[in-house]
């Protein structure tokens, strides 16, 4: 047992995630007509331009689904997961997987990691009175986004992470900078906040592009990028960031010429290893929540042994625990009395501070109000599922594989 804080992650060997055609890990992993009466079915990339981030997402899952169960479950039911690939936006796969967790009675969805992939199937899900968590969903364009109140995650939306991002670049010294983001819901949204926030602040944007990323190949915008004159780049993207970063070294304006900016979507520490050696170090990027502790380190490794990143593990373990802990101070393991409950257990209403499902189901039996506070920080839901306080981290690359945390920034989530 490994003790994380006040909470206690119980080690143990869990699903397998490794990588499979995209067309056959829509429903392989789906047990069909189970009808368990408490299961989440999971929405996250095994597959597709996010495949890095399923890993690390499938652990925290994984881990949080096991210690409920030690702990005793949903007042005495088994939590279940049936486990389910989200793909991206250029397949089906999400769809698919989603019918088969609705087929099987879920009470909440865990996923998408993709904004884009979740707009596609939020509709069909909030629709069905089930819950649509995602740990990794940042776009804006979820805030007001007609759900019935059954859409809710644990990342912040972008309107934070554009703040953050306009005011280190800024900060740094940098008054004006080039944008290349992605064209999906995240990609836009984190541009145009980041833009909003860094000219607010003084800065000028030499140059916004928004690019297809299923493109072969992305020279027409790094020479657009380059003959713009940024004093920085900001890029937003998933793993075609690799394919600009070697257009841009290149050309020459690599991140060992041209200061380079990274966000969740591409912080990796895996992505760049083939780069030219120490290309990226002094590259900074951008990640939602609060360190990852060794301790949990640890203990994802323990499921995971093979895990490179830890990207929105935390959120995943959190979001597992809240639809628990919704589940349980509703008693029962549906859709609508999760979200019905899910704002309580969070704290929106005060609460007394409860860090893991354990310690937090307590406090349930004994009649009292809760405040979960999880990994990833506080949560306490506000009116349209966001979190109303997020914690930001920034990071520096020491080595094309490596990042290390150098500031964390918490505040309030603008509301629109």
């Amino acid at each position: 047992m490994v003790a994380i804080g006040a909470a206690s992650l119980v080690l143990a060997g869990c699903g397998n995630n490794d990588t499979a055609t995209e067309e056959e890990v829509a429903t392989e992993e789906v047990v069909a007509a189970v009808e368990p009466n408490c299961a989440i079915g999971t929405l996250l990339p095994q597959t597709g331009n996010l495949a890095f981030l399923g890993p690390p997402e499938f652990a925290g899952v994984d881990l949080a689904v096991k210690q409920i169960n030690e702990a005793g479950g949903i007042n005495g039911e088994e939590i279940v997961h049936l486990v389910g690939d989200s793909g991206d936006t250029s397949t089906d796969i999400a769809s698919q997987t989603t019918d088969s967790h609705l087929a099987n009675n879920v009470m909440a969805i865990v996923g998408a990691a993709s904004s884009g992939v979740s707009l596609t199937v939020i509709d069909k899900i909030t629709g069905a009175n089930v819950v649509h968590f995602s740990p990794a969903n940042t776009s804006p364009a979820l805030t007001e986004y007609e759900d019935n109140g059954f859409y809710f995650r644990t990342a912040p939306p972008d309107t934070f992470q554009g703040a953050v991002v306009g005011g280190l670049v800024f900060d740094d010294g940098y008054d004006s900078a080039a944008i290349l983001a992605l064209d999906d819901a995240y990609g836009i949204g984190l541009a145009d906040n980041f833009e909003k926030n860094f000219v607010e602040a003084g800065g000028t944007v030499t140059e916004k592009l928004i690019y297809n990323p299923q493109a072969a190949e992305f020279s027409a915008e790094v020479t657009a990028v380059k003959g713009s004159s940024p004093k920085a780049v900001v890029l937003i993207g998933f793993e075609e960031t690799t394919k600009i970063l070697q257009e841009m070294i290149k050309q020459g304006v690599g991140p060992d010429k041209l200061p380079v900016y990274l966000v969740d979507g591409n912080l990796s520490s895996a992505a760049y290893a083939d780069l030219p050696e120490g290309i990226m170090v002094g590259v900074k990027g951008t990640l939602p929540g609060t360190a990852t502790p060794d301790a949990v380190k640890e203990a994802l490794l323990s499921v995971n042994p093979d895990l490179e990143d830890f990207s929105y593990a935390p959120e995943s373990w959190d979001a597992v625990n809240l639809i628990a802990l919704a589940a349980a101070a509703g008693g029962s393991c549906d859709g609508a009395t999760v979200a019905a409950n899910l704002a309580a257990v969070s704290g929106a209403n005060g609460g007394e501070k409860c860090t893991d499902y354990a310690s937090c189901k307590k406090l349930l039996d004994e009649g009292k109000a809760i405040d979960y506070e999880g990994l990833s920080g506080p949560v306490n839901f506000n009116e349209f599922g966001d979190p109303s306080v997020a914690t930001m981290g920034i990071y520096e690359y020491t080595a094309n594989d490596k990042y290390e945390p150098i500031d964390f920034i918490t505040g309030d989530v603008p509301k629109p």
